[in-house]
Formats: structure tokens, C-alpha cells, sequence
């Protein structure tokens, strides 16, 4: 919320995946996954293709199924959070991948 994030929910369940946070800010809706590891570095590699792809569909599916968010680009962040660090933001964490 600090960073201009609207946040729209926790632990939404979808007929697809589960949403650990979805938000919204201009026009992004970004749907965000909460990793917790040793190290910040392994929580991206702790997301697998399929599981990114699950949650992209999700991601639209709510999109698509409220008005105020059709417009909006869905796009896949991540937070990882390890023992001892502050809590990392990962805005398009698996943009090109």
C-alpha cells in the first residue's frame, strides 16, 4: 500500500489457483504470489511455469469478471520473504521467462 497499491484481497481461491494478494495500481492488476525461503534469491525459482500460467488465468478470470477491472493489464509479482531481510517487491518477476 505504500507504493500506490489498492489492495483488493488475500487468499482469494479461484476455480483456477489461489491468489495470495491481488492489487491494483493505475492500470495493472497485479497478481501476487508470497514466497518465504532461506533466501530471497530461491523464492522466484520456487514458482514453476505451470504454476505461473495457473495464476495468470486467475489473474484475468477476475479481470474479466468485474467491470472496474477489464481494462486493466494482468501482470505476475512476487514478494519474497526470508529470516532476517525485509520483505522484497518483484514487480513482472517472470517478465521474459
Amino acid at each position: 500500500m505504500a507504493r500506490g497499491y489498492r489492495i483488493l484481497g488475500f487468499r482469494l481461491k479461484t476455480p483456477i489457483s489461489e491468489i495470495d494478494i491481488l492489487a491494483k495500481r493505475g492500470d495493472v492488476l497485479a497478481v501476487v504470489e508470497v514466497k518465504s525461503r532461506t533466501e530471497l534469491e530461491t523464492a522466484l525459482e520456487a514458482v514453476g511455469a505451470d504454476q505461473r500460467e495457473r495464476l495468470r488465468r486467475a489473474g484475468v478470470q477476475l479481470a474479466l469478471a468485474r467491470p472496474a477491472l477489464r481494462d486493466c493489464a494482468v501482470r505476475l509479482d512476487l514478494i519474497a520473504l526470508a529470516p532476517g531481510r525485509l520483505p522484497l517487491h518483484i514487480p513482472d518477476a517472470w517478465k521474459g521467462v
